[in-house]
């Protein structure tokens, strides 16, 4: 929603209210089935996800999804940011399970947070029409989300940083190898 209002585009409002619908159910309404198809048959014991173990499939699955999105919103002219955006979560998401090897969890909150801080920055550098209000708030958001993870003990510092650091470089990367 946010790209809505900040980023020019020519789309209508019953093309931009399909879109957040597809992009609801495909990020939040399947993985959350999916997580209580999971906690059903015991291959998480909460919702929370808490072990790496736990961890593995479900971000294998949205790993496929958000590939797969971004594959879609990319080939559609005028939605190849938002393509982007997904194609740079992916990635997030795979550096995240290339950690889990050596057995580092790492944050998704923090990852995600990361990825919406460089989305705006490469958006910004693309557009060369900076978002620096966007930028700072996202930055101070991701700062109250990090003492949440931290206060409620459900991180380490290490896994709190590196979710943001590997959310943060994703977007770059991506818009690199594209």
């Amino acid at each position: 929603m946010l790209y809505f209002l900040l980023v020019p585009n020519y789309l209508g409002s019953n093309q931009k209210l399909i879109l957040l619908s597809l992009v609801f159910v495909t990020t939040y309404l399947i993985p959350l089935l999916i997580l209580i198809l999971f906690k059903k048959i015991k291959l998480v014991k909460s919702f929370n996800a808490n072990s790496i173990k736990e961890r593995k499939i479900p971000i294998a699955i949205m790993i496929v999804l958000f590939y797969l999105l971004g594959n879609t919103l990319f080939k559609i002219a005028n939605l190849d940011d938002l393509g982007f955006l997904f194609y740079a979560t992916c990635v997030a998401l795979v550096l995240v399970y290339f950690l889990f090897f050596f057995n580092l969890k790492t944050s998704i909150h923090l990852t995600s947070m990361g990825i919406t801080t460089g989305f705006f920055m490469v958006l910004g550098a693309k557009y060369s029409h900076p978002f620096p209000t966007t930028i700072i708030i996202t930055i101070v958001l991701a700062g109250m989300v990090a003492n949440a993870r931290l206060h409620l003990k459900a991180h380490t510092p290490l896994e709190v940083y590196l979710g943001y650091f590997v959310g943060f470089l994703s977007p770059f990367a991506t818009y690199y190898f594209l």
